[in-house]
């Protein structure tokens, strides 16, 4: 299966290329200490007969501390299929903590590591396919430099299910900056089920994305 995606953010404050909503790769950026960062977006996944949006997405952060984020992300799903009802509903949620264990400023290297548990679905929004059983436990690991004019963030990591396929995802940012307030950015993600067979991969096991966002200071 290929998923291919457009997303647009309209931020408060934009500093560099960066991950998170409305991209799938995170980076290793924080709020700082006692700070909020709640983002609302929304996106488009198109695949072989199905039509997915998250309207919205919600993305909650708090910092603790310069280096660490609490984060409750949770998104809307509306699925759609060409001669079949609707199904909506809210979808698995992924509560977390990011900690960036090494900071070399913003001309050096940026690491972290992001555990998220994703939370298990009801028994309805599995069968309408906008939920997947849950839990599981996703360990990655985020990195971002600065390199040239390019600005690079990138994740890699595992899901440990308690049930279902194990998966690992890989993920890059790549985005430059034209002035202070606007910047353009453009994601290749690849998230990948192991040991599924070709007919498990061919219902959603697996997926490639690209998306591309423009963000714009308000």
């Amino acid at each position: 299966m290929r998923l291919v995606a457009l997303a647009l953010l309209v931020a408060s404050r934009v500093a560099h290329a960066q991950g998170g909503p409305p991209f799938l790769t995170n980076d290793p950026g924080t709020p700082g200490d006692a700070h909020w960062e709640i983002n609302v977006a929304a996106a488009q996944t198109l695949t072989r007969g199905l039509d997915s949006y998250q309207l919205p997405q919600f993305d909650f952060n708090y910092g603790v501390g310069e280096r660490v984020q609490l984060t409750y992300e949770v998104p809307y799903v509306v699925d759609t299929m060409p001669g079949e009802p609707h199904h909506s509903g809210w979808s698995n949620a992924y509560p977390g903590i990011k900690w960036r264990f090494l900071d070399q400023g913003e001309n050096g290297w940026q690491l972290s590591t992001f555990p998220q548990v994703e939370t298990g679905a009801d028994v309805l929004a599995q069968q309408r396919g906008i939920a997947s059983p849950g839990p599981r436990f996703l360990l990655p690991f985020e990195a971002a430099r600065k390199v040239g004019v390019i600005d690079l963030d990138v994740e890699a990591g595992y899901y440990f299910p308690k049930q279902g396929l194990k998966e690992r995802i890989i993920g890059l940012v790549a985005g430059h900056s034209f002035s202070d307030g606007l910047e353009l950015d453009a994601e290749l993600y690849d998230d990948r089920a192991i040991g599924c067979s070709i007919s498990a991969a061919d219902t959603g096991s697996r997926a490639a994305s690209m998306r591309f966002s423009w963000r714009a200071a308000a």
